[in-house]
């Protein structure tokens, strides 16, 4: 396993690392279809069991033998090493587990190629979408609960964050790897997901809106929840395409749940 010490916080090797916003690393063009980064051991491991590429790996010495076995299976990608202060002043973030990996990201697919392979070429029953949800953390506690829940796919509008920056992956703990996922032209795609069988709800207060609890009794054949941002909420053209508006009862005088654990909420009730 040949190393590579760094020592240069300016070294050109590590460009990968340096400046990691989002819109950087979606717009690289080397590689070609551009990069994310995984971070910690575990989330490299996962990225890698899903079938996902290297490009390099940049890590502090006191975790080179236990990444020994994940490195070892990739004798032609570049493993750097430094003191975890330099992984600190390029990244620009503390590192508590300090392994990082440049990955190539995966070719997005198509809404109707996503749904029909999910649930091992079954085809998907229950799907998330995400409508401009920005927050990275958020993004991410939500792809840990599909994940965790049984959710078969997950669709994220087009100014919805990215689920492959680093805080999504992290936070996610890497079970954005695990919960197919795609973009979905918005709010067109809400037609290819009827068109398709799919029986969709929209999370929000509205006069006619029906209990989660009442939802769920309708024994719907196919589902998909539309989630959007606690400021906003969804957009009015959206509630106008679903076929249901649905909310989650509440007590205490609160009216809305972070949308993270609405999420869990509703996989919860419908798994």
């Amino acid at each position: 396993m040949p190393l590579i010490p760094i020592t240069d916080s300016t070294d050109p090797r590590l460009d990968d690392y340096t400046n990691l916003t989002d819109i950087v690393l979606r717009s690289k063009h080397e590689p070609e279809k551009g990069l994310f980064i995984a971070e910690s051991s575990n989330v490299i491991r996962r990225a890698l069991a899903a079938g996902l590429r290297p490009r390099s790996f940049f890590m502090a010495e006191k975790w080179v033998e236990s990444m020994a076995d994940v490195v070892e299976q990739w004798p032609d990608v570049p493993v750097f090493v430094g003191e975890p202060k330099l992984l600190e002043d390029i990244t620009g973030f503390h590192l508590h587990r300090g392994a990082l990996a440049a990955m190539h990201r995966p070719v997005e697919p198509s809404v109707a190629e996503l749904l029909a392979g999910a649930r091992g070429g079954e085809g998907a029953r229950r799907v998330a979408i995400f409508e401009d949800v920005v927050d990275h953390t958020n993004l991410g506690a939500a792809f840990r609960s599909a994940a965790a829940l049984g959710v078969d796919a997950v669709l994220v509008t087009p100014r919805c964050s990215d689920p492959l920056y680093r805080r999504s992956v992290r936070v996610s703990m890497g079970t954005v790897f695990q919960v197919p996922w795609t973009r979905i032209p918005w709010p067109s795609g809400i037609g290819e997901l009827q068109a398709a069988g799919f029986t969709v709800a929209a999370l929000a207060l509205s006069d006619d809106s029906v209990t989660l609890d009442e939802f769920v009794e309708q024994k719907n054949e196919k589902t998909a929840f539309i989630f959007g941002t606690e400021g906003h909420g969804l957009a009015q053209e959206t509630l106008e395409a679903v076929d249901s508006v649905v909310k989650i009862p509440m007590a205490g005088g609160v009216d809305s749940l972070n949308v993270a654990a609405s999420a869990a909420v509703v996989f919860y009730a419908t798994r």
